[in-house]
């Protein structure tokens, strides 16, 4: 393992390849089909590695990162800059990245294959402006006044919505009942109800 720590040290000039940390780094395998050769692997420091592992410790600011590191030759880093853009596309600025990188067929199938496993059904990830993921059945409360179209009043910031259903095909966007009024909310204008 030393060795193949070694040539990723002289790859990346002994950064993290996602976002440059200089301290703390390691050898991580790109799933799923790593074959432990460097080709297969990036070096990234502990935060990178913790947010990747730990998608519930997600700092949206830190993968900022990604508008330079997205642009490496190397496909395992490219594989990795697609997945935690993809992860965080409901951000807004993620996908604006993620329409800007391209990939080669073989690099965009690696990237999503791994993406932990999951059906394609259930790669529509909701999260709200903090980044905690949204499930059908939260109660939200909106951080913003919101204009509700169509039914002529404002829904108030501090509202506290119950018992949201999430849009299947969209993840910027849950359902839920303002004022007896059924209406679509865009997940960025609320915050999780703990």
């Amino acid at each position: 393992m030393m060795s193949i720590e070694k040539a990723l040290r002289e790859r990346s000039a002994s950064k993290c390849e996602l976002c440059s940390a200089t301290e703390n780094l390691a050898v991580y395998e790109v799933p799923p089909d790593s074959d432990g050769g460097e080709a297969k692997c990036v070096l990234i420091c502990e935060t990178c590695r913790e947010q990747i592992d730990q998608p519930e410790k997600v700092d949206v600011n830190h993968w900022r990162c990604l508008n330079d590191s997205m642009w490496s030759q190397v496909p395992a880093v490219q594989v990795m800059a697609w997945r935690m853009l993809t992860r965080l596309s409901a951000e807004g600025w993620p996908q604006d990245l993620l329409d800007m990188l391209y990939l080669d067929e073989a690099t965009l199938a690696w990237a999503k294959s791994g993406i932990s496993g999951e059906s394609e059904e259930d790669t529509v990830r909701h999260v709200d402006s903090n980044g905690a993921v949204l499930e059908a059945g939260d109660t939200v409360i909106l951080i913003k006044d919101l204009d509700v179209k169509g039914a002529n009043f404002t829904a108030k910031r501090g509202t506290a919505v119950r018992g949201i259903r999430l849009v299947a095909d969209n993840p910027e966007h849950i359902e839920g009942k303002v004022s007896g009024q059924q209406i679509v909310i865009l997940t960025k204008f609320v915050k999780k109800s703990n």
